[in-house]
């Protein structure tokens, strides 16, 4: 049985993604919760952004044209939150997070949501989640 994705891209996503990589290299989201940029998906450098031992791995984005995966985490507090929705990040105009690299590009990444469906659900409620503390050891 296949695990449902809890994390997707846009065709908008992807072709920013593809832009930054090629300027910055690879790269990483982190959803948090916070106070300054709300809860829009902050871009970083892979590396760049500490990720915490509570930090959950929603996934990673494996595009064409980028060599390396790009992982997205979101804290601990605002998986509990979001666990029960499907996250697909996007892109619009607009000036978003000043902290995110496609600020300077006039767009801003952000998530778009649904719940998941009963059959999905069933199958991620009891599915092991990879948190910061499996990976930093």
């Amino acid at each position: 049985m296949e695990i449902p994705s809890r994390v997707d891209y846009t065709q908008a996503c992807a072709d920013l993604l593809r832009k930054l990589t090629s300027m910055h290299g690879p790269l990483m989201f982190h959803q948090s919760g916070g106070c300054c940029d709300g809860s829009s998906p902050m871009c970083y450098l892979r590396g760049e952004f500490r990720v915490g031992a509570q930090d959950v791995l929603l996934g990673e984005f494996i595009i064409e044209g980028i060599a390396d995966p790009i992982y997205i985490w979101i804290s601990a507090s605002q998986f509990e939150y979001w666990k029960h929705t499907h996250l697909t990040i996007d892109v619009v105009d607009g000036r978003g997070g000043g902290f995110s690299l496609e600020s300077p590009e006039g767009k801003r990444f952000l998530i778009r949501s649904r719940l998941f469906r009963d059959e999905e659900w069933a199958i991620l409620e009891g599915a092991p989640i990879t948190t910061g503390v499996s990976v930093l050891g």
